[in-house]
């Protein structure tokens, strides 16, 4: 089968059109001892059915990053490339293109946003361009269809270009170039690219940011909350559970049954695998999972994800990573879950795991956040808001000390910052699917498995020890009630309810602030553990969990002396 890489600069929109060529049936895979994603699809031209990679974007073939360095290598591997080059900026897509034509692979190339550019003032002569570079050159708008049929008809005429310049004078060849196949006229800034200037410069920026992520967090929130209220939950309680409790109830008494639906029907207290362990990843983390997902697709594919990454990365420099960080912590504002798999846009280990303990400890979840509200405001709005100051404080801190003992340079960013674009809704919606069937696909079964195992040790016994032995240490070195060892142990199932389940407790201020921190920090929830141990290794999600609860247990022994 013939092997077609689609390769190009970041945001030339190759995944767009890696979807129009492959539809929806593709394989996520990670490159060979490394995490660096790419994915494959099939397409059939002619009578050949032939197999579509979409390579990482790349700004060249000199490589300087861990991506780059896979990219290069997939293309000693090629039959064919398709070099997708963005048609609002063809002076710095065709650096690449002409490293391309050195590597002596049969080629064609894609000029995409062909519809953009006629909006900005600019006019290519396509036809000229093919001439020039000796290969097929097609025009397309990937977001609407346009020109992919054409450019799918000639794959079969790409071609080794015989175009011929040195690397030293490689950027006089582009030049060249330009001067016979572009003409720009002058044209008045539109809306969208006057809203660019506003969101990315430092002084405007930083206020938008922090309004665009307040409605994110609103936006997801309300959604989220809306499918588990009104969908998710109603159908697992009311259809679900019954059938479930009927046919689990034919087994008889024991261990079988206990392990399939648990102790007791209370659906998060059962540990049963065909209750808690679906309830977990359908009815608490999906809902959120997909709402957030659709956000970002549309904050992604409009452009603003770049932008925020620049404005952030001064900051997070400070902490031992890059801009691009900030995207895991605000998934993590949702839910954990997902926020553990965007982890992996990131490239050494070194960043993943300052940046995982980040996510985990600098602000709850949504229905963490929501609890701790809701039962803080009846201390008021300084007790409330307390928890999520000393949560800041204590990762930040946590990050810098990381940053300190782990060997390793801070990587500079290098991002393209794309214009301001309309998303096309089937575009975000093919890209919603294929990101919530990696999560079926990868984390649910972890999520499952995890369940299984405390179940296990909550039928032998361990958990009810493990409750006993963590009592003491809850009174003396924390300054709480022994009764919350247990409503702890429940945290590592799912933080929000142990956060719930505080209220029949008569705490003092003092006492709900350092309940609320532990809760929050102590432990990573079972979701989220076992999808840190599949994506970063099990060493370290094991180094992680044991960090965070010896920051949270030095923490908290300050707490109690402060308060």
């Amino acid at each position: 089968m013939k092997k077609i890489l689609l390769v190009g600069n970041p945001n030339v929109g190759k995944s767009v059109i890696f979807s129009r060529l492959t539809g929806v049936d593709v394989i996520s895979s990670n490159y060979p001892g490394t995490t660096i994603e790419f994915t494959m699809g099939n397409l059939k031209a002619g009578e050949e059915r032939c197999q579509i990679i979409d390579v990482p974007g790349i700004y060249s073939l000199e490589a300087t990053s861990k991506a780059e360095e896979v990219a290069v290598e997939m293309l000693e591997g090629g039959d064919v490339i398709i070099d997708i080059l963005d048609s609002t900026n063809l002076e710095r897509n065709l650096n690449l293109t002409l490293m391309l034509i050195k590597k002596k692979i049969p080629m064609m190339v894609i000029l995409n946003f062909w519809d953009e550019i006629k909006h900005i003032g600019i006019s290519i002569d396509g036809t000229r361009l093919e001439e020039i570079l000796g290969v097929p050159v097609m025009p397309v708008c990937a977001v609407t269809g346009e020109g992919i049929k054409n450019a799918v008809s000639r794959i079969r005429e790409a071609k080794v270009s015989a175009y011929d310049f040195t690397d030293k004078n490689r950027w006089k060849a582009i030049g060249e170039i330009i001067e016979k196949t572009q003409k720009v006229e002058h044209k008045h800034h539109t809306l969208l690219e006057r809203l660019s200037d506003i969101t990315v410069r430092p002084l405007t920026g930083i206020p938008a940011a922090a309004t665009i992520m307040y409605l994110v967090f609103e936006a997801v929130r309300l959604l989220g909350e809306g499918i588990i209220n009104r969908l998710m939950d109603p159908f697992f309680n009311n259809v679900y559970m019954p059938v479930v409790l009927k046919v689990a109830g034919m087994t008889g008494a024991g261990f079988i049954r206990e392990f399939l639906v648990g102790k007791t029907p209370e659906v998060m207290k059962s540990f049963g695998i065909l209750t808690t362990g679906l309830y977990i990843p359908f009815v608490v983390v999906l809902p959120y999972i997909l709402s957030f997902y659709l956000v970002l697709s549309f904050l992604e594919d409009f452009g603003y994800l770049p932008r925020l990454a620049v404005l952030l990365d001064n900051i997070f420099h400070k902490l031992g990573l890059h801009g691009y960080s900030s995207i895991p912590v605000i998934l993590g504002l949702g839910c954990k879950v997902p926020a553990i798999l965007s982890v992996r846009i990131l490239e050494t280990q070194r960043e993943k795991i300052i940046a995982t303990v980040l996510l985990l400890m600098s602000a709850p979840c949504m229905p963490q956040t929501a609890m701790i509200l809701s039962l803080g405001m009846r201390y008021g709005i300084k007790t409330a808001a307390s928890i999520f100051a000393i949560l800041i404080v204590v990762s930040v801190a946590s990050c810098m000390v990381l940053n300190r003992i782990m060997k390793g340079e801070t990587p500079e960013l290098f991002v393209e910052i794309p214009p301001y674009r309309l998303p096309k809704l089937t575009v975000i919606l093919k890209k919603l699917w294929l990101r919530i069937k990696g999560f079926l696909m990868e984390a649910v079964p972890i999520i499952i498995l995890g369940v299984g195992i405390v179940n296990v040790f909550d039928l032998l016994g361990i958990m009810g020890y493990f409750t006993k032995l963590m009592q003491a240490p809850f009174a003396r070195l924390f300054g709480l009630p022994g009764e919350l060892a247990s409503v702890a142990l429940l945290g590592f199932l799912r933080t929000d309810m142990s956060i719930a389940l505080l209220a029949p407790f008569s705490l003092t201020s003092a006492q709900f602030v350092k309940a609320g921190v532990f809760l929050a920090l102590y432990l990573p929830c079972l979701a989220t553990f076992f999808t840190m141990a599949r994506e970063m290794g099990w060493m370290s999600a094991v180094k992680i969990t044991v960090w965070m609860l010896a920051a949270t247990s030095l923490v908290m022994v300050i707490l109690n002396v402060v308060l």
